[in-house]
């Protein structure tokens, strides 16, 4: 596999448009990270760390508002073949604050409010609302 964080956020957009309650997906700290800032934004129920041999993984359990999910739709930004950096400066809001823009920075992998409240800049990873 050659993008990992692209398969997980197929494999989240596949798992809300099939209105499924949970799904699980091999564990990395990038992902679990990500993960981790989808639930404090509320975009996730919650998440869970099951370890297994050889490769542990992690469970997402979704988050519906009536019958609509929480998470209308991601988009990967900074891709394997095209990475996308941005300044401190230029860290971009989504949908004018309403979404979450995720990026890795050298204070690691965060949400675009805290890396302009720390005036960090970094690398894209993808954008959620």
């Amino acid at each position: 596999m050659t993008d990992p964080i692209a398969d997980m956020i197929t494999r989240i957009k596949n798992a809300c448009m099939a209105e499924r309650k949970d799904l699980v997906m091999p564990h990395s700290k990038v992902k679990e990270a990500i993960v981790k800032l989808l639930k404090e934004h509320n975009y996730i129920t919650d998440y869970e760390v099951i370890e297994k041999k050889p490769q542990s993984e992690i469970k997402i359990i979704l988050r519906y508002v009536g019958k609509l999910s929480a998470i209308t739709n991601v988009k990967r930004v900074s891709k394997p073949g095209r990475r996308t950096y941005v300044k401190a400066d230029e860290v971009p809001k989504t949908l004018n604050g309403y979404g979450l823009t995720i990026l890795s920075s050298n204070l690691g992998i965060m949400d675009d409010k805290a890396a302009r409240k720390a005036k960090v800049g970094g690398e894209i990873l993808c954008q959620i609302w």
